[in-house]
């Protein structure tokens, strides 16, 4: 019986200790959150104006720099993560990066994600050849289409809202990167590509005489900051930093660099 005792005993103290184990490496565990030392951000590197490489081979963008201020605000070490688009869920709930920070759309995926207020309104559109007779959304009729794996963009074609829209298509494709997607539309393998209205203008800058943006775009939506279902604690510092950034002007002037004006909805307390 003794024996009985101290093997239960035993196993009832492994579990114990696998339980608080996994407790703290939950992504969402606030006793993780409170002892951090860094600021993991996971985007996507080919993503221009909110995150791409530099000119210099560092990682830079409109999002890059506001996480990487909001991490030194916060006393925080930014560590910057690359991510595969359609694969930032697994690195999210892996616990491999804190938050997906890069031109996320909140629009539809309300509540797969604790959020940031939104801090940027966004839109998604049809970009074409300025010379292919395209001039509106029905002219895309028999054309080819594509669109970035698991962005807003295809997400909101492959919905029934816009069943009617995609049902013009011959082909609705997919791409990784928006640069291979602008190569095909070069190239004439493809006759649109549908995207974000911010890169879509860092896309064409310069190229105005070759590329066209269509007036009526696929839906109207919002940026914010995604973390781990649950993770409050990190969401509201981040929030509350971004705040203090618009309070003091840091994101107005943020804006400016990289479009012209201040993107910003989010309102200070």
């Amino acid at each position: 019986m003794k024996l009985k005792k101290l093997v239960a005993f035993i196993l009832a103290g492994v579990m114990a200790a696998a339980l608080l184990s996994a407790c703290g490496n939950s992504p969402s565990g606030n006793q993780q959150d409170a002892a951090k030392t860094t600021f993991t951000v996971g985007f996507d590197q080919d993503f221009p104006p909110y995150g791409y490489v530099g000119d210099d081979g560092q990682f830079t963008g409109f999002d890059i720099e506001m996480a990487t201020e909001c991490a030194k605000r916060m006393g925080l070490e930014i560590k910057l993560q690359p991510v595969d688009w359609d694969s930032k869920d697994l690195e999210l709930s892996s616990g491999s990066i804190d938050c997906i920070w890069n031109g996320f759309t909140m629009t539809g995926r309300e509540d797969d994600y604790t959020w940031t207020e939104p801090y940027m309104d966004n839109s998604q559109v049809f970009v074409v050849k300025k010379d292919s007779g395209i001039t509106k959304v029905a002219d895309l009729k028999d054309k080819v289409v594509t669109a970035q794996a698991d962005s807003a963009a295809l997400n909101a074609l492959n919905d029934e809202e816009h069943a009617d829209t995609k049902a013009l298509f011959s082909k609705l494709l997919t791409c990784q990167q928006y640069n291979s997607a602008f190569m095909d539309l070069e190239a004439g393998a493809v006759d649109s590509v549908a995207m974000d209205i911010g890169v879509a203008k860092y896309q064409i800058q310069g190229k105005e005489d070759q590329y066209v943006i269509l007036d009526e775009p696929i839906l109207e939506e919002q940026y914010g900051v995604g973390f781990f279902k649950g993770n409050t604690e990190l969401r509201d510092k981040v929030q509350n930093t971004l705040k203090e950034m618009v309070k003091d002007g840091f994101f107005a002037e943020l804006s400016d660099k990289y479009f012209g004006y201040d993107v910003c909805i989010l309102k200070a307390d």
